[in-house]
């Protein structure tokens, strides 16, 4: 592979201790030959508002759009809170959809992957991401999936992923979402 495809990875969580926020710096450290992977921290990014859209997109918010414009894919990393998406994963997306027809999002293949404590980890939440990528009209990497489930004893103290049935998974993903965003490049 000549040029590598390069990949924004945007974790759903604000928190630094975050397990999916771990997920996404041991998937940009395992991202495989043939593409690069890079970190959008959604700290800036105010809640959604038409108001304030109607006025200028706030400096978060043209960063996010920029930057996922800038890349050949997007990789959303999403905790599950009360069986579904976190608010915070759903404003960025609500935000990268904007402005219809024009959005940074639209035609982007985009992968999901989520770490929970619980036993079904991300499952809800992927799937209601899914819906939302029929909407913004991107390509959501069908399979395989990776939902990882007790995620807490997956890492350790330091946010390292150490279970190495997960790595290996994780490695697997990444090739798989490297191939299919060539496919759109």
């Amino acid at each position: 592979m000549s040029d590598p495809v390069h990949v924004l990875g945007i974790a759903g969580s604000l928190r630094k201790g975050s397990l999916n926020r771990a997920l996404l710096r041991a998937a940009i450290k395992r991202a495989p030959a043939g593409m690069t992977l890079s970190a959008f921290d959604l700290d800036e990014v105010p809640l959604y508002n038409g108001d304030v859209e109607a006025a200028g997109d706030p400096p978060g918010v043209a960063a996010l759009k920029q930057a996922i414009a800038a890349a050949d894919g997007v990789l959303f990393v999403t905790p599950e809170y009360n069986h579904g998406v976190p608010g915070v994963m759903k404003n960025a997306v609500d935000w990268a959809s904007r402005p219809a027809r024009a959005a940074p999002l639209g035609g982007k293949p985009v992968g999901i992957i989520g770490a929970s404590p619980g036993q079904v980890g991300t499952a809800r939440g992927q799937s209601q991401l899914r819906q939302a990528f029929e909407f913004t009209n991107s390509f959501c990497l069908p399979q395989p999936e990776i939902l990882v489930f007790r995620a807490h004893e997956k890492f350790d103290a330091a946010g390292e992923l150490t279970d190495e049935k997960t790595v290996e998974y994780l490695v697997k993903y990444l090739e798989a979402l490297r191939d299919w965003v060539l496919r759109f490049k």
